[in-house]
């Protein structure tokens, strides 16, 4: 996992709880990294699922809910850090549709060694998109909370259905989204 996602995790749990709690979950995680991350660099998909399992320990919030939130914080950073993604797409699911084909193989230029889930859409008019999340790690509802920030950066007002199709490990599922404002 690239170490973008690391940083922005732990500014988001700046930014929400304190660099206190920062410290904290760092601390209780016992990473084999210790906790310092580079943007640039390459870490274990495990060391975040540690470090959301000890801010949920900390904070009482269920990991679900939190890495979610970190999904809206996530989407809205990509926003910030690469406009160009955005500028060129005006609407929420014509950027959904494009993740795979477009936003995927630019972040792989830039990244080579990434470790991106693959997409694949169908859409049913202008109104409802079916997104189809597969990834060797379990984070569907990282997924969910970037297809939410999406959405909210789009202002539009749609309803996700997600149906896991991999026994509940996250790790391959639908989100069938329709869009509510007509």
């Amino acid at each position: 996992m690239k170490g973008l996602v690391f940083t922005e995790f732990l500014e988001m749990v700046e930014q929400t709880f304190s660099a206190d709690m920062v410290d904290d979950i760092i601390e209780a995680s016992d990473l084999p990294s210790g906790g310092a991350y580079t943007a640039v660099g390459t870490y274990p998909h495990s060391e975040m699922v540690t470090l959301v399992q000890n801010l949920s320990k900390q904070t009482g919030m269920p990991v679900p809910d939190l890495i979610k939130a970190f999904g809206r914080y996530l989407f809205s950073r990509f926003v910030a850090l690469y406009p160009s993604f955005f500028e060129s797409t005006p609407d929420a699911f014509d950027f959904l549709d494009s993740i795979e084909n477009y936003v995927h193989v630019e972040v792989r230029k830039l990244y080579p060694d990434a470790e991106l889930p693959t997409f694949y859409t169908a859409r049913e008019g202008t109104q409802k998109l079916t997104m189809i999340y597969r990834s060797k790690h379990p984070f569907a509802t990282l997924a969910e909370g970037l297809i939410e920030g999406c959405l909210t950066h789009y202002q539009v007002n749609a309803h996700i259905e997600m149906i896991d199709r991999s026994a509940g490990q996250g790790t391959h599922v639908e989100f069938h989204i329709t869009r509510l404002d007509v």
